[in-house]
């Protein structure tokens, strides 16, 4: 486990599939002069494209996005963003483009679902417009580890206690670090967070679209407030949910999701033990003690998981994948307690949710952790050397005891990063842009309630909008006080009250 941070897409259990609807827009109007208008003569080729709708996954439609691979060199080399479609069912009243975070989160299959992440309502206004960033899935995608390679990986030990141990630990990274610099296309060193946010203003003009709708969740929020910084008069309506807060340095950063998911797992094990029966104990100390010994006990011997093994790293992977949604719990539930007895297969299913691997068979389906540690690494590459996470150890460990170690290790993550990015993130104000609606959940695993605080508050034209809850963004996780915030600024163009509380 040796990414920058602990991924931040939201966990997505497929079942069904979200209902494309109207018909292609082969008659649509052109777009005006000023939505294709370049910001700088030389991408004026790119601005100017118009995207080849087809049929695709049924009523959804498919095109393709050229950029280029360097921003500082539009004449170079290019590169492919796949993008997808989900038409309007009623009067059409724009394009909302959307992500549902990582980074490595597809944005195509989070249009293919869209009906579990939008209401009618806005499904109904909008094309829903997917996006796979630059690096990611359908994208010109990083490629860095074969399969075993990969399996090791995630598999590794996440809080070294050997030297053994820890020489495996850095040996991934290592690995990670090489693959991604020997990928022949070049495509590793440009998969920054500012190139893709670059790469929107590109799609924003082939949509014809004189400013940019957007809901981003979770990664997705640093990659709109990045683009409302770079673009602020292009900001049209724009909801960032789940929120991660500007200028973090990667020990806060890490060190605020240790404290995150152990307030999870603590809201986890309260819930189990008020329903009664709690098969973790009478308390929330003594359950949480309980989930603490099993991975130990899996640190210790690894757990058959029907044809592999369960191992530290799968067990943590597992352990935190249901923490995202609280609907996710009982899967959670499931996997302890065969863990319990034995059987590491449930939590090695959730392992495999979480870094994208087929459970039925020995490959991977996306390059979700790939995407992951080149983007975070390429945005920030700064890497602790062991010395100096066993110095960090002892402050993760006393505000996490189950998790703090791990995302103490994960400071080491960088650490052979081979490239820098070609343009620096950004300070984020978005000054001049219009209302950004920016969400928190007051018990978000991965994205803290503090950094949505922070981020509105950065953003010039910020609007706080909090979820009192468990489970990570807020947006259609059962709050209807959130919901209808939401669909009547994204549909009517109502602004929240700023600080609305639900």
């Amino acid at each position: 486990m040796t990414g920058a941070v602990v991924l931040t897409a939201l966990a997505v259990f497929t079942a069904g599939c979200g209902a494309g609807g109207g018909t292609p827009d082969a008659d649509r109007v052109s777009p005006s002069a000023e939505a294709t208008a370049a910001p700088t003569e030389g991408l004026q080729t790119f601005y100017s494209q118009k995207l080849d709708w087809k049929r695709c996954n049924g009523a959804f439609e498919c095109a393709t996005l050229e950029v280029p691979l360097d921003y500082s060199d539009p004449t170079g080399r290019t590169i492919d963003v796949a993008v997808i479609k989900d038409p309007a069912n009623e009067k059409k009243i724009g394009s909302l483009a959307i992500n549902p975070g990582g980074p490595g989160g597809s944005g195509i299959d989070y249009a293919l679902y869209n009906n579990q992440s939008f209401s009618p309502a806005v499904r109904d206004s909008y094309d829903i417009i997917g996006f796979d960033p630059r690096g990611v899935g359908q994208s010109t995608p990083v490629d860095c580890l074969d399969d075993k390679a990969l399996d090791a990986y995630v598999a590794v030990d996440p809080d070294p206690d050997t030297p053994a141990e820890e020489k495996a630990y850095i040996d991934t990274g290592v690995q990670m670090a090489n693959g991604c610099a020997a990928q022949k296309d070049g495509i590793s060193a440009h998969v920054s967070t500012v190139e893709a946010a670059r790469d929107m203003d590109v799609l924003r003009a082939a949509l014809g679209e004189d400013q940019l709708d957007y809901f981003g969740a979770s990664y997705g929020t640093q990659l709109g407030s990045t683009y409302a910084e770079l673009y602020p008069d292009r900001v049209g309506r724009f909801v960032l949910d789940g929120a991660i807060a500007p200028g973090l340095s990667v020990v806060d950063a890490n060190l605020a999701q240790a404290k995150g998911f152990e307030v999870a797992l603590r809201s986890y094990v309260e819930n189990c033990v008020d329903e009664g029966s709690c098969f973790l104990g009478d308390s929330v100390d003594e359950g949480v003690e309980r989930v603490q010994k099993l991975m130990a006990v899996v640190d210790a011997e690894p757990l058959p998981a029907d044809d592999r093994e369960l191992t530290a790293g799968n067990a943590l992977y597992g352990l935190i994948t249901p923490l995202y949604v609280e609907s996710y719990w009982p899967y959670l539930t499931e996997a302890l307690q065969a863990a319990m007895k034995g059987n590491g297969a449930p939590l090695m299913n959730l392992s495999d949710n979480y870094s994208g691997r087929d459970p039925e068979g020995d490959r991977y389906i996306n390059n979700t952790m790939e995407a992951n540690w080149a983007v975070n690494c390429l945005d920030d590459s700064t890497g602790l050397s062991p010395e100096d996470v066993r110095k960090q150890l002892p402050a993760f460990e006393k505000a996490a005891p189950t998790f703090g170690a791990a995302l103490a290790w994960m400071l080491n993550g960088c650490a052979a990063e081979k490239f820098k990015a070609t343009e620096p993130e950004p300070e984020i104000d978005a000054e001049g842009s219009n209302p950004i609606v920016v969400i928190g959940t007051t018990r978000d695993p991965a994205t803290p309630y503090e950094w949505a605080e922070d981020l509105a508050e950065a953003l010039d034209a910020g609007v706080l909008v909090s979820r009192d809850g468990d489970g990570h963004t807020g947006y259609m996780q059962g709050n209807g006080c959130v919901d209808d915030a939401v669909d009547d600024y994204l549909v009517n163009g109502k602004v929240p009250d700023d600080g609305l509380e639900c």
